[in-house]
C-alpha cells in the first residue's frame, strides 16, 4: 500500500535502499509541499525527483552545464527539417525562386523565441503547456483544445507518412498508395530500433538527415545562385499573387508547429533543474543557446533546398525533362536537383534521407501525442499504441488522396497540412503567451516586454496572414464555383460564420484573464513529499501530483517492466 511505502523509505532513507528493496519501494508519484503548509494553488510544480532516468545538473555555475541540457532543442529542431518542409521548400524555390526566403528567417526568428518560452514555462513551473491549459481553462474550453491539438499532431503526421512513401517509391519502386499503407508498419520499426537506446536511434537519424543538408549545400556550388537576389528574398518581403500567399502561410506552418510547443515544454522536464532562482535563470539560458544552434542548423538547410530548388529551376539551359519536373515538383521528383553532386545515386540517397526524416519526425510527433493526451486529460496510452493510432488517422486521407490523385496530389496534400497547423498555430501560441506573461505563474520569470511586444506581434501577423488567405480564397471560389446565386448566399454565410467563429476564439484566448496562480516553488520554500498512486486527487487538484517520471517513461526507448507501469 502507498502508505506502507512512505512509511518505509522515511525509516530507512534513500541511502539505505538497494537492489530490490530500492525498487519495490520506489513512489509511484512524488509532489512538494511548502513548509508553512500552505498550497501555491492547484498544479504545484516538482522539486526534486528521485527517478533514476532523470538527467541531473548540478548547482554550479560552469558552461559545461550546457552539455547537460543539450538534447531536447535538437529533439524539437527535427520537426523543423520533416518532409513536409522538404515539399513546402521546394515548391516555394520552383514557384517563386527566391522571392520566400524572408518567411524563413521571419518563421526561424519566431520559433527560437517561441520555442524558448515553451521551455522557460516547463523549467519555471515543473508543468508542461497542455498541463497548464487543463488547470486554466474550462472542461469545455479544454476540451476543443486538445480536439484541436491532437489535430495538429494528426496534420504533422500526413507528411511523414507521404514522405515515407514516396521514399519507398524512390528505393523500390512501391506505388505511393501501398507505400502510404506500409508507413503503418514503421511503428514496429522504431519498437524494433528502440532496444539499442534512443541516443544511437537519433545519432543514426542525425547522420542520414545531414547527408541530405551536406548535400544540397554542396549543391548551391554547381547550381550558383544570385547571390544579390538571394539576399534581396532574405530581406524585402513581398507575396505576389494568392498562391504567394497560400505558400507563405505552408512555410509557417511547416516551421512554427503547434504541437512543438507541447513537446518542448515537456521534453526539459527530463531533466532535474536546481530549483534556485540561479538555477531556473541558468536552465533558461542554455535551453535557448542549445535550441538556437539547432534551429540555426534547420534554418541553413531549409535556405539551401529554397536556393538550390529556385537557381536550378530558374535556369535558363534546363533540358524537357527537368523543366517538367520543376513545373510539378514534389518530394517524388526532387533528387533530379542533386544529380550535379551525387549523379545516379541521387534518387536512392535522397529516398534514403527522406525516410529517415520521416522517421525522425514520428518519433518526435509520438512523443508531442502522448503530452497532450496526459496533459489534457491525464490519460496515457502505450508509446506504440499511441503511435498506431495517430498514423492511422494520417493514413485514411493519405491513402484517399494518393490512389485518386497519386504522386502529385499526395504532394498537394502536404501543403495543405501544413496550412493547417499555420490556421492551427494561435490555439497553442497564445494560452503559451498568455501564461508565460502571468506573474501568478511564472514569479520573476515572466517575459520581458520586449519579449511580449515581439511575441504578440508575431502572433498577430499569423494571425492576420491566416484570415486574410481565408477571406480572399473563399471569396474566389465562391465567385468562380458556377453555383447559383441561392447557393452562393447561403455558402458566403455559412463561409463567414465559420471566419467569425475561429476569430472570436482566438480573440477568447487573448481576453481571457487567468485565474489559476501557480507560482514557482523555490528550495527554500518547500519539501519533499512521497505519495502514492493511491492518494492523488482527481480532477482539478492532481495536476499537483503529476509525476515528473511519467514524462521519461512516456519516452519510446525507455525499458520498464511491467512492475513498474502497475
Amino acid at each position: 500500500m502507498a502508505w506502507l511505502q512512505v512509511l518505509r523509505v522515511l525509516a530507512l532513507g534513500e541511502g539505505e535502499m538497494s537492489g530490490p528493496m530500492q525498487r519495490s519501494s520506489q513512489p509511484q508519484f512524488i509532489s512538494s509541499v511548502e513548509r508553512n503548509n500552505q498550497s501555491n494553488g492547484p498544479g504545484t510544480p516538482l522539486i526534486d525527483s528521485i527517478d533514476v532516468d532523470q538527467i541531473v545538473i548540478p548547482e554550479k555555475n560552469s558552461w559545461k552545464n550546457l552539455f547537460s541540457y543539450i538534447g531536447p532543442g535538437f529533439l524539437v529542431s527535427i520537426a523543423y527539417i520533416d518532409p513536409g518542409n522538404f515539399e513546402t521548400d521546394l515548391q516555394a524555390g520552383a514557384q517563386y525562386k527566391y522571392e520566400l526566403l524572408w518567411i524563413i528567417l521571419i518563421a526561424s526568428c519566431a520559433a527560437l523565441i517561441i520555442q524558448s518560452l515553451a521551455a522557460r514555462l516547463g523549467v519555471v513551473t515543473g508543468k508542461h503547456l497542455a498541463e497548464h491549459c487543463r488547470a486554466e481553462y474550462p472542461k469545455a474550453t479544454n476540451f476543443i483544445l486538445w480536439i484541436l491539438a491532437e489535430l495538429a499532431v494528426v496534420a504533422c503526421d500526413i507528411p511523414e507518412v507521404i514522405g515515407t512513401a514516396f521514399a519507398l517509391n524512390m528505393l523500390f519502386k512501391i506505388p505511393v498508395w501501398c507505400g502510404v499503407l506500409i508507413t503503418g508498419l514503421s511503428t514496429l520499426m522504431l519498437l524494433l530500433l528502440q532496444q539499442y537506446g534512443v541516443r544511437k536511434l537519433e545519432f543514426l537519424i542525425a547522420i542520414l538527415v545531414s547527408l541530405i543538408a551536406t548535400c544540397f549545400l554542396v549543391e548551391l556550388g554547381y547550381s550558383k545562385p544570385n547571390s544579390s537576389e538571394v539576399v534581396r528574398g532574405l530581406f524585402v518581403p513581398e507575396l505576389k499573387g494568392n498562391g504567394a500567399t497560400g505558400l507563405a502561410i505552408s512555410l509557417l506552418g511547416a516551421m512554427v508547429m503547434p504541437h512543438n510547443l507541447f513537446l518542448h515544454s515537456a521534453l526539459v522536464l527530463s531533466r532535474k533543474v536546481p530549483r534556485s532562482v540561479h538555477g531556473i535563470k541558468e536552465a533558461c539560458r542554455f535551453y535557448m543557446i542549445e535550441s538556437a544552434f539547432a534551429l540555426t542548423i534547420a534554418f541553413l538547410i531549409n535556405i539551401s533546398i529554397i536556393s538550390v530548388s529556385g537557381a536550378v529551376c530558374g535556369s535558363d539551359n534546363l533540358s524537357p525533362e527537368d523543366q517538367m519536373n520543376c513545373s510539378d515538383l514534389d518530394l517524388n521528383k526532387a533528387s533530379f536537383l542533386l544529380k550535379n553532386v551525387l549523379g545516379n545515386w541521387s534518387s536512392k540517397l535522397f529516398a534514403v534521407a527522406l525516410l529517415a526524416s520521416g522517421q525522425s519526425s514520428t518519433i518526435t510527433g509520438t512523443y508531442a501525442g502522448q503530452y497532450v493526451m496526459q496533459g489534457f486529460l491525464d490519460l496515457r496510452m502505450t508509446p506504440w499504441i499511441r503511435n498506431l493510432l495517430t498514423r492511422s488517422l494520417a493514413i485514411l486521407p493519405s491513402l484517399i488522396v494518393s490512389i485518386i490523385g497519386g504522386s502529385s496530389a499526395a504532394g498537394q496534400l502536404i501543403i495543405i497540412a501544413s496550412m493547417i497547423l499555420s490556421f492551427e498555430l494561435p490555439f497553442a501560441l497564445v494560452p503559451l503567451l498568455k501564461f508565460t506573461s502571468s506573474r501568478t505563474k511564472m514569479g520573476q520569470h515572466t517575459n520581458s516586454k520586449a519579449i511580449s511586444v515581439i511575441t504578440w506581434g508575431i502572433g498577430s501577423f499569423i494571425v492576420v496572414i491566416n484570415t486574410y488567405f481565408l477571406i480572399t480564397s473563399f471569396v474566389k471560389l465562391l465567385l468562380h464555383n458556377g453555383l447559383s446565386t441561392v447557393s452562393q448566399v447561403f455558402s458566403g454565410i455559412f463561409g463567414f460564420l465559420g471566419m467569425l467563429i475561429y476569430m472570436a476564439a482566438i480573440l477568447y484566448l487573448v481576453f481571457r484573464k487567468n485565474r489559476k496562480a501557480t507560482l514557482p516553488l523555490l528550495e527554500g520554500d518547500s519539501t519533499v513529499r512521497i505519495v502514492g498512486r493511491d492518494t492523488a486527487t482527481e480532477g482539478e487538484g492532481s495536476l499537483g501530483h503529476l509525476p515528473r517520471e511519467d514524462i521519461s517513461s512516456m519516452q519510446l526507448p525507455q525499458q520498464r517492466t511491467a512492475s513498474d507501469l502497475d
